[in-house]
């Protein structure tokens, strides 16, 4: 790997980690370059700005998400056993890239996020909105807009996510499989 590659990843992990320890607005550039071990004017080489490797983070997190949510979608079986696989595997990434979880689920980040970005953030609950459908179709879902199904369903899915990147739930805690039961009544019939 090139070292201008080897460098950006330096500074996005640098970042990412910083963001999620102490928020966008307190992090400065020359902690991220410091974390990174460069100098502060090699962010500069590879991002506009502060917002822009915001974006570039958020981005890379959305699309994440967004593949997980498909994968999901396109799963076989009952729509019920998707959503938990679902569910499942975004506190497994909870536990595994607990920064990236919470700049996507948790910080949401929305007056910094461009256009790019907020369309990355569509895909998710694109994914997500298509697969209550299908269990509306299946009879399975409460009736009304999918839409609002998924914010339902997603409100209670962060909650767990929350408690899992605060380190008081584990990935096989209680709390998360009652969450996960929780999310799928909160939005069957």
């Amino acid at each position: 790997m090139a070292t201008a590659d080897l460098t950006r990843q330096r500074l996005v992990r640098a970042a990412l980690e910083l963001f999620a320890a102490q928020g966008y607005h307190e992090t400065t550039t020359g902690q991220i370059a410091r974390k990174a071990g460069v100098a502060e004017g090699t962010i500069y080489k590879h991002f506009q700005s502060k917002q822009h490797l915001l974006n570039e983070l958020y981005r890379g997190a959305a699309r994440w998400a967004g593949r997980a949510a498909e994968e999901a979608d396109a799963a076989p079986g009952p729509v019920r056993e998707r959503l938990q696989g679902l569910a499942q595997h975004l506190v497994a990434g909870a536990v595994q890239e607990p920064a990236v979880m919470q700049l996507y689920f948790v910080d949401r980040p929305a007056p910094l996020l461009d256009d790019k970005s907020r369309e990355a953030g569509r895909d998710f609950h694109t994914a997500l909105e298509r697969l209550l459908a299908r269990g509306k179709a299946d009879g399975v879902v409460r009736p009304g807009a999918a839409e609002v199904w998924a914010g339902v369903w997603l409100a209670v899915i962060r909650q767990a996510l929350e408690r899992v990147l605060a380190r008081d739930w584990g990935e096989s805690s209680p709390g998360v499989r009652q969450s996960i039961d929780a999310a799928w009544a909160s939005v069957s019939r």
